[in-house]
């Protein structure tokens, strides 16, 4: 693909749009001159300390976790950091997605540069390198307790870089050392402390976070549009939506989506119908309360990410200028893991609420048929699509399950107390996949029951976007094949432009 600008590590702090940004365009990324002398500068204390050292210095001269009472000669550096990678490759399950695989390397990369981990410049280049070339490490979903960093998974992300395991190269399973002579690229005889400031860190925790947050933003402009069609198809009144409402309450989310729904619904000929209710079911008219208590969560969970993406996070930490070698715990990913809590129940809210608004366009209210067909009985119509929705809710309330309220020992009573951020990260991801088709649903079922209220219209703007909707899938008539509906809506879900 073509690059756009290049993107330099150690100019400035990460965000999660420059992270999006990274992903959407892929520049060439590059390391400063500034960045490369703090690296250098800390590896060449890190050299001067092994030399004069008195006492023993973790993960540098001894061995790990429990083993740290066995020394280990200055002949054995080099065995000790690579028989490390080897021995802590343990990750398994299924593959981490590539996007977050790239996410992994570049925050890896990022955190490096600080000059407080002791590596070579060139394992940094060579990290870069893999970037570059689009050579990404074969990582597996499963292994890591969110302590002592993600140790499992990022074993597997630097097995290549000192010749071993396996990546994926223009599309194929390739063993890595086999890539890297195709591409001319050296492998790195790993020096004193590097295999440890490879694996201790945060990153595969981390760059969950990132992706989780990218897919949310947009999940939460795509939970507005639907319950703004849902309510106009479902009749609904816009005054619970009013400015004045919000700002004696003013949450920043509540007021964002109040606002929001109001603009969605602008022009509306179906909110200038005389309604007889005095008020709506609470899925219609809380929804800048839910879905902004949502947005909030998002917002802090952004923050916490933010802080951790720009963090040095491996250990033992080196600082050149206080002449100091300090065995820590900046690996310990309970920061992430409570907010990965908190941040998946926001998730899981948004598609709880969206099966609600469903089961309330399908029972037969203000003038809609029961199941949203115009024959039922004859036809089931729209019966089981909530069915569908209701699975996937009660299934994300399961992943809601605070990871963080665990702790195994391990490491022979060392490590006595885990994050397992790791498993609060992962189970992100399926609560966004279900949360994306319990959209498609809501999405299916509000754009039939629209068709019930013809010829009156909805917005401009909802009306733009239910005529893109109908290029994709059609109204039902009679009975269909309906997990074909679903895969449409859904396909519409993740690729419309919704504002």
């Amino acid at each position: 693909m073509a690059k756009e600008k290049d993107f330099y590590i150690g100019n400035e702090q990460l965000t999660i749009e420059s992270c999006e940004d990274y992903l959407l365009h892929r520049p060439l990324l590059k390391i400063t001159e500034e960045a490369k002398q703090r690296i250098q500068h800390c590896r060449d204390f890190l050299d001067s300390k092994l030399g004069s050292a008195q006492k023993p210095i973790y993960g540098v001269t001894t061995g790990f976790g429990s083993l740290w009472k066995h020394s280990v000669s200055a002949e054995q550096l080099t065995t000790l950091q690579e028989n490390l990678v080897k021995s802590h490759s343990c990750s398994t399950g299924e593959e981490v997605k590539p996007d977050i695989i790239r996410l992994m390397l570049l925050l890896k990369a990022h955190a490096l540069q600080y000059g407080h981990s002791g590596v070579q410049v060139a394992t940094v280049e060579r990290i870069l390198d893999m970037l570059n070339h689009d050579v990404l490490p074969i990582v597996y979903d499963r292994g890591s307790l969110g302590a002592s960093g993600d140790l499992a998974p990022l074993a597997n992300l630097f097995l290549p870089l000192i010749g071993e395991g396996e990546v994926r190269y223009k599309g194929e399973k390739r063993c890595a050392k086999e890539v890297f002579n195709e591409l001319g690229l050296e492998t790195i005889k790993l020096r004193s402390k590097e295999g440890l400031a490879l694996l201790n860190g945060t990153q595969f925790m981390s760059s969950h976070g990132v992706y989780a947050l990218i897919k949310a933003k947009r999940l939460a402009t795509v939970a507005d549009n639907l319950a703004a069609l849902s309510l106009d198809a479902f009749y609904g009144l816009t005054a619970p939506f009013s400015d004045q409402l919000h700002t004696i309450r003013p949450h920043k989310g509540q007021l964002t989506v109040a606002r929001h729904l109001r603009q969605l619904l602008e022009g509306s000929e179906l909110q200038q119908q005389p309604k007889e209710q005095v008020q709506d079911p609470y899925s219609f008219r809380c929804v800048p309360q839910v879905h902004g208590a949502s947005r909030d969560a998002f917002d802090y969970a952004k923050k916490v990410v933010e802080i951790e993406i720009n963090s040095v996070t491996d250990n033992p930490t080196v600082f050149p200028e206080d002449d100091l070698v300090v065995s820590g715990g900046n690996f310990h990913g309970q920061p992430l893991a409570i907010t990965y809590d908190f941040f998946a129940i926001a998730l899981a809210e948004l598609g709880n609420i969206s099966e609600r608004r469903v089961a309330q366009l399908i029972l037969g209210l203000r003038g809609l048929p029961e199941f949203l067909v115009a024959n039922p009985g004859l036809n089931s119509g729209f019966m089981i699509p909530q069915y569908a929705a209701a699975s996937m809710v009660s299934k994300n309330k399961m992943y809601c399950f605070s990871a963080a309220s665990d702790s195994i020992v391990s490491s022979n009573g060392q490590e006595d107390h885990v994050s397992m951020g790791a498993n609060a990260a992962t189970k992100l991801l399926p609560i966004i996949d279900n949360l994306e088709r319990i959209f498609a649903i809501e999405l299916l079922n509000a754009a039939q029951a629209l068709e019930f209220r013809r010829p009156l219209k909805t917005s401009p703007y909802l009306e733009d976007m239910m005529k893109a909707y109908r290029t994709k899938v059609p109204k039902v008539e009679e009975d269909v094949v309906m997990y074909k509906q679903i895969e449409a809506s859904l396909d519409f879900v993740l690729h419309y432009d919704f504002k």
